[in-house]
């Protein structure tokens, strides 16, 4: 049995959509009104009540990151306490954790795709307690976590970049869109369904479990920036709205951003096999589809 966590946001929400694909696996969803992961007790419980459960993916976090600026207390019993919590489950049970981090947590000026062992250098609030989240289930379930660091993420459903650029885009004959930080969107369905893949592979022999432990990159390929991606968003809807490129000290905000967080995808795409979309591509299926 699959745990999802965090069902009810834009990532959990695709892994119900796509369940329906994966016939053979039995999935248990929860979000914040059925599990609090940063309660203990409601952690344990769940494993009590489903003792077949062998992995989970857990999609729950605190993701306001200029809001966690002056929330730094529920930040961190989210992203902290909470992954914590969920790892020491899954190794009294002997699960495995796939746990979703951030390439908030690099902040490099270097010119190629980051690497899973390069330097992390969180510099908001936000970052530092996925960091810190990570390290906690590390130490918690050293041989059975799985951290994917992903980036820019969206979905046709939820709170994201895509639903606000066409809000706006249909209210707005200009809008500023910062175009110095650089990165990768990720399509919500295209990190769901690569997670779910490399599930069934452990599952059927493909790969040795073992192999998942470890910090992981996985987002689309290619690279753009936040005026690219809103540029493309308005191209494919064939909307208006002129978009002007700033810089990021035009358009100051409460936590800093990097500035290039371009993700390296090799090490998963040899491991697993996966072919990873690009992102323009998963972005049409979104806006068209």
């Amino acid at each position: 049995m699959i745990l999802v966590t965090g069902a009810n946001g834009q990532v959990g929400q695709c892994f119900q959509q796509l369940s329906a694909i994966f016939p053979d696996q039995e999935f248990l969803f929860t979000g914040a009104d059925t599990l609090d992961i940063t309660d203990k007790k409601s952690v344990n419980r769940i494993f009590n009540e489903y003792p077949n459960l062998r992995w989970v993916v857990n999609c729950a976090a605190y993701t306001a990151v200029d809001k966690a600026e002056n929330e730094e207390e529920k930040a961190t019993l989210i992203n902290v306490q909470g992954v914590k919590n969920l790892a020491k489950a899954c190794a009294a049970s002997g699960a495995t954790l796939i746990h979703l981090s951030t390439d908030y947590v690099y902040h490099s000026k270097q010119n190629r795709p980051l690497l899973e062992d390069d330097r992390v250098q969180p510099k908001s609030v936000y970052a530092r307690t996925k960091l810190a989240g990570e390290r906690a289930a590390f130490r918690a379930h050293p041989n059975g976590v799985m951290v994917i660091r992903t980036s820019w993420v969206y979905a046709a459903v939820g709170q994201n970049f895509v639903k606000t650029m066409l809000r706006l885009g249909k209210e707005r004959p200009t809008i500023n869109v910062v175009a110095d930080q650089i990165g990768t969107p990720t399509y919500a369905p295209d990190l769901a369904l690569a997670i779910l893949q490399i599930i069934q592979q452990v599952e059927q022999g493909i790969v040795n479990q073992g192999v998942l432990t470890g910090i992981w990159h996985y987002s689309n390929e290619g690279v753009a920036s936040w005026y690219d991606f809103a540029k493309a968003i308005f191209d494919i809807q064939q909307l208006p709205c002129q978009v002007m490129p700033i810089e990021t000290k035009d358009y100051p905000t409460p936590a800093k951003r990097p500035s290039f967080s371009v993700l390296n995808k090799a090490k998963i795409k040899a491991a697993f096999q996966l072919e990873i979309p690009y992102w323009r591509t998963s972005l049409e299926k979104c806006l068209v589809d």
